[in-house]
């Protein structure tokens, strides 16, 4: 089963390579990978996506609260949560099929974030589906280049992970 993972982590150097490693030593694939600091600059937040069973999940939780630099995990796969991503789309673009692509690109309610004269770069922000079915759509017209960024994730409600591990710490 897909899993994302929310992943709290004190924001000092090395952290992430040791996180990527243990998934790595251990035969793990990682889908989609995203960090950068929270609000609280002493923590960043690795939302990483992978496919596990429920017992390598617990095998994965227990060796990552091993890594000393790893604060708090999280497995808001079933949790009521938000996600996101985003993905640049350099499109071939004609003057004969640009106004097409333009609708396309309305459709989704994406933007256009540069136009030459042969091409537009399309960006596109929601949830995995979303994105994938964009960039479906505008295939027929010649992707030229794409980037992608991992998902982003956080659960829905008033009390946030950072909070709790404040509590935490303080307690």
């Amino acid at each position: 089963m897909k899993r994302t993972l929310s992943i709290l982590v004190e924001n000092q150097s090395g952290v992430l390579a040791r996180v990527a490693g243990l998934f790595s030593r251990r035969g793990f694939n990682i889908e989609s990978l995203s960090v950068a600091p929270t609000e609280d600059p002493t923590l960043s937040r690795i939302t990483l996506v992978t496919l596990v069973d429920e017992k390598e999940l617990e095998q994965l939780t227990k060796q990552l609260h091993k890594l000393v630099d790893v604060v708090k995990i999280s497995d808001i796969t079933e949790d009521d949560h938000i996600e996101r991503e985003l993905a640049l789309i350099k499109v071939a673009a004609q003057p004969s099929n640009r106004q097409e692509i333009l609708q396309v690109v309305d459709i989704f309610r994406a933007r256009v974030v540069d136009v030459s004269e042969r091409s537009v770069v399309v960006e596109v922000t929601g949830d995995q589906a979303k994105v994938d079915a964009m960039e479906q759509l505008l295939r027929p017209y010649g992707i030229r280049e794409m980037v992608r960024t991992g998902k982003v994730a956080m659960v829905r409600g008033a009390r946030t992970a950072p909070q709790v591990v404040r509590e935490e710490r303080a307690g």
